[in-house]
């Protein structure tokens, strides 16, 4: 397990204070002060996770809303709320709190396995990863032009090894459909840890998702007049995920409004099983050049 892997496994374990209170770190990702919202999101999750007693019962779904910028600075706490442990579901409420306010919450419900029907979407067909560059490398390219925090980031091993299908130049991107497609997985070999696996997921759904929005308009988040930020995020576990091998992001952006984007996605194992599915809406707005 390389270094930025095994920080980030440990910044998704968090550090418990009590029973239903948890204390995560971070990680300046994109040297903005601003923490990731991926990593709030895995370290809700596994902030939810463990108050849940039955050790069979696991995440299905999470609802959140981004509310505050984070500070990475500064620990987050996590206080988790215990709303209902029925016959086969629970439910829990997670707050993220800095400087004493309320960054972020989450909603998220946890089932047992359970036997019943079973249908899936069915995977795209795309080239398989082990031929296509990594994000990092195709960054490396064009270092010379990028910002000096993101253009250091491009030169370390990145945690998450991401390959885009169709890679875009994010300084010149150029229109295109509202479509795109990623290969991901840990670069390296996690602990066969099911929850783990489930928080990392969490935190990898934050790449890309919303940029999508901007593939029609000719925009990245490298354009300098663009201001992104996630609104709202949810994700849904279908079946068991293996962060330790590929799997393929699948990315659509339905509908642009209001400086809003709105993406939707599904994940597959490279098996062709639908893993999980998310959606996201965010802030893309364009802000006007000054005269």
């Amino acid at each position: 397990m390389n270094q930025a892997l095994t920080s980030l496994t440990e910044q998704l374990k968090l550090t418990p204070l009590d029973e239903d209170t948890f204390l995560g770190q971070s990680v300046d990702l994109f040297g903005s002060g601003r923490v990731f919202g991926g990593q709030v999101l895995g370290q809700s999750i596994m902030a939810a996770s463990r108050t849940i007693a039955n050790p069979e019962r696991e995440a299905h779904s999470m609802h959140a809303y981004f509310l505050l910028p984070g500070d990475t600075n500064e620990p987050i706490r996590y206080e988790v709320e215990r709303i209902r442990d029925g016959g086969s579901f629970s439910a829990r409420r997670v707050v993220a709190i800095q400087h004493e306010r309320p960054i972020f919450f989450m909603s998220a419900s946890f089932q047992a396995p359970e036997p019943g029907f079973e249908h899936q979407a069915t995977m795209p067909t795309v080239p398989s990863p082990t031929g296509l560059q990594s994000e990092m490398e195709l960054f490396r390219a064009i270092a010379q032009e990028l910002p000096p925090t993101l253009a250091k980031r491009a030169m370390q091993t990145p945690p998450i090894d991401i390959r885009p299908v169709n890679p875009i130049n994010p300084l010149n991107p150029g229109a295109h459909l509202p479509y795109s497609h990623f290969w991901f997985k840990a670069n390296g070999t996690l602990p066969e840890d099911p929850l783990l696996h489930k928080s990392m997921l969490a935190y990898t759904s934050d790449f890309h998702l919303l940029f999508t929005a901007l593939l029609p308009h000719g925009q990245s988040a490298f354009s300098p007049s663009m201001q992104m930020a996630s609104i709202d995020h949810a994700m849904w576990f279908h079946r068991p995920v293996d962060m330790n091998d590929w799997l393929l992001y699948a990315i659509e952006s339905p509908n642009a409004s209001n400086a809003r984007g709105f993406c939707r996605a599904n994940i597959f194992d490279r098996r062709g099983r639908l893993v999980a599915s998310s959606a996201q809406e965010g802030l893309i707005r364009k802000i006007p050049a000054k005269a």
